[in-house]
């Protein structure tokens, strides 16, 4: 048959969308590693599936599969490329979208600048339910051994775990073999993403993330927003932030436990098509 798609990306980090509302199709592994393979299918870090919700308060499911066909549980900006797609397609008229994912319950605001704001829900800090294995209940600055050397991380889970490293400088750290090696810890029984956090001043980050089988990608919304959440917990930054990433910048506020992490950016189309499955 032929599916439609859109190819999309949100500060390079880039996505197909498949619309299962308009269209039926059973997608399988088989098929979600096809259609993200840049040399025999359309190419993308990660394809995320619009589908009717299971529960009657929220507005769409939305689901997210890396390129190896395992689905995750969130992704800042597919979130955001969600809503604009949702919008796009007519799908909705709401600016403001509840939406049921894999970790949860998000909401997307689109806003008149055509910036999307997600709320990523309140970050999740005790290291079992991250899931993060250590005899500390809840620490700001976990240490574990990688590759034959002590790391300080940050262990936080949006929805999707994440290991925060400090690093002198994101252009010279090792994310190339640090990233890999983090990310399969043992510590980590789901794996990680492991994000590479330079401070700049209080109000301000660089940021490189390797995320779980798909490699360092351009940009990273969850992984901003643990880097943020991890730094405001260490001491070293503000409630809002600017996080520099190598496709782009997002504004992630934070005010605290107990309360959510929003982020903001944007998010745009690349082309849309029909590829026979």
């Amino acid at each position: 048959m032929l599916l439609r798609f859109t190819k999309m990306h949100g500060l390079g980090n880039d996505f197909v969308v498949i619309d299962l509302i308009s269209q039926r199709f059973n997608l399988q592994e088989k098929h979600v590693r096809l259609l993200a393979d840049r040399r025999f299918g359309i190419g993308c870090d990660q394809l995320l599936v619009v589908e009717t919700p299971r529960q009657p308060d929220v507005d769409f499911r939305y689901r997210i599969y890396n390129g190896d066909g395992g689905e995750v549980e969130q992704c800042g900006n597919g979130a955001r490329c969600f809503a604009k797609f949702v919008r796009d397609k007519k799908l909705t008229g709401k600016n403001t979208i509840r939406v049921e994912t894999a970790g949860g319950i998000i909401e997307l605001r689109v806003k008149e600048d055509r910036q999307v704001e997600v709320n990523m829900g309140e970050p999740v800090l005790t290291a079992a339910e991250v899931p993060f294995t250590t005899e500390e209940v809840q620490a700001n600055v976990y240490t574990i051994e990688v590759n034959g050397q002590h790391c300080e991380i940050g262990a936080v889970s949006m929805g999707n775990p994440h290991a925060v490293m400090l690093v002198d400088n994101v252009e010279t750290a090792d994310v190339a073999t640090l990233g890999p090696a983090i990310e399969s810890h043992s510590q980590f029984p789901q794996r990680v993403n492991a994000g590479f956090m330079q401070i700049v001043s209080r109000n301000e980050i660089k940021l490189r993330v390797f995320e779980r089988a798909a490699g360092e990608t351009l940009a990273c919304g969850s992984g901003a927003c643990a880097a943020v959440v991890s730094g405001i917990q260490r001491g070293l930054l503000d409630q809002r932030v600017t996080a520099h990433l190598r496709g782009g910048d997002l504004t992630i506020e934070w005010h605290g436990e107990g309360h959510p992490v929003m982020m903001t950016g944007p998010a745009a189309n690349v082309f849309e098509g029909q590829i026979q499955i």
